[in-house]
């Protein structure tokens, strides 16, 4: 059976030397706060099997913590967050006591260390695996200089077996904890620096130059320049088309809102024209075939159906396919009613069937000036245009 595995990432500082009015993990980092992006890094890691996530925040802002995960889409996942102490050491001590009883291995990966990469993550853990213990580290490059009390150089240092400390640093649960009871209360800088105490041995890992901690201003300036180069955005893009005729004795239902008129669309389900032409825009992105494939108006358990409910299953086939929705437009083309007063209603079901912010839908009606099968009041056309976006 595989060790179960979980992450601590201690996030409770401020970051002075950022020179910004709030943490620095809470800062946006090409347009996502960089301790969203930390977290991100380990959720998407498949060669590392990680049970939970453990963050430790500043107590204040827990709560700001848990609605920032849960609107960059993290609400699924085994998140645990809780209140950070003074030191780093302090929050992964809050960190290991909020972990489950039969975790085996610990990985401590720095908040502030967004662009660490699955490949050193995996390292890392194999690491741990074989011998108990590692660190993630990069050789000293540079000539080493050890300065006098004047100020002056007194020694150059042979930078031969030295080594610069990255996260994540990883052990067996236990052997941290007994390093914990070795140290006391004394300060250390990492969790290599505790196992040190303890006389456990720690091996190392190498790790990679953009693994970077995010210490001052410029540091923010070259992590986004990382991440523009390594960002290959997989994005999809769908157009859906629908019109249905009026009828008599039916409700008009667009949108997923009943709106009052004379008269109804004929249709196998709701005909709701409008939910249609985006499911078929979903379905296009995806490249999975239309509305019909998956709906017939030959089988009867969609006779009537609620088309927001289809939609509910179509946005369930692109989050299986590991995608969301960035934004959707949608052109309503009819000569009446008049739908202006009805399309808040409208972006907020269909928002929240999709799983995003009302905002992201956006709604247009038009008429065509008495001209087609819309404008002789004959039905109701749509067209909708969709951009979906790899999780």
């Amino acid at each position: 059976m595989a060790p179960s595995v979980a992450v601590i990432i201690p996030a409770a500082g401020f970051g002075t030397r950022m020179n910004l009015d709030h943490p620095k993990q809470y800062h946006l980092l090409a347009g996502m706060p960089m301790l969203v992006r930390t977290v991100k890094a380990f959720i998407g890691t498949d060669a590392v099997p990680i049970d939970g996530i453990v963050v430790a925040v500043p107590e204040d802002r827990i709560e700001q913590t848990k609605m920032l995960f849960n609107q960059y889409g993290l609400r699924s996942y085994k998140l645990n967050v809780i209140a950070g102490g003074r030191r780093r050491q302090d929050s992964v001590r809050a960190g290991l006591a909020a972990l489950d009883p039969g975790t085996d291995i610990v990985l401590v990966h720095d908040g502030a260390r967004p662009l660490v990469t699955p490949e050193i993550i995996a390292r890392c853990y194999a690491a741990v695996l074989q011998d108990g213990a590692a660190i993630v580290a990069i050789p000293v490059k540079d000539t080493l200089k050890k300065a006098g009390g004047d100020g002056r150089v007194a020694a150059t240092v042979d930078r031969g077996a030295l080594w610069q400390a990255q996260t994540p640093q990883g052990a067996r649960k236990e052997l941290l904890e007994r390093a914990y009871l070795v140290n006391g209360e004394a300060d250390v800088t990492d969790e290599s620096s505790l196992l040190e105490t303890a006389g456990i041995p720690v091996t190392i890992i190498e790790g990679s130059e953009t693994n970077m901690k995010i210490t001052h201003p410029e540091d923010l300036a070259l992590a986004e320049n990382i991440i523009r180069q390594k960002s290959v955005p997989n994005i999809r893009i769908g157009h859906g088309y629908d019109a249905h005729r009026f009828a008599d004795n039916r409700k008009l239902v667009l949108g997923g809102v009943t709106i009052p008129h004379n008269q109804g669309l004929a249709g196998h389900s709701d005909a709701d024209v409008l939910t249609h032409a985006l499911c078929d825009a979903l379905l296009g992105a995806l490249g999975a075939g239309d509305i019909g494939k998956h709906f017939p108006d030959t089988d009867k358990k969609f006779a009537g159906i609620y088309s927001i409910d289809l939609l509910a299953e179509v946005v369930g086939f692109a989050a299986a396919g590991g995608f969301t929705l960035a934004n959707a437009d949608i052109t309503v083309v009819c000569q009446a009613p008049r739908l202006a007063p009805y399309l808040t209603e409208m972006k907020a079901i269909l928002g929240s069937t999709c799983k995003v912010a009302p905002e992201v839908i956006n709604i247009k009606a038009t008429t065509t000036e008495g001209m087609g099968f819309t404008g002789r009041k004959e039905g109701i056309g749509c067209h909708a245009v969709v951009l979906l976006q790899a999780r």
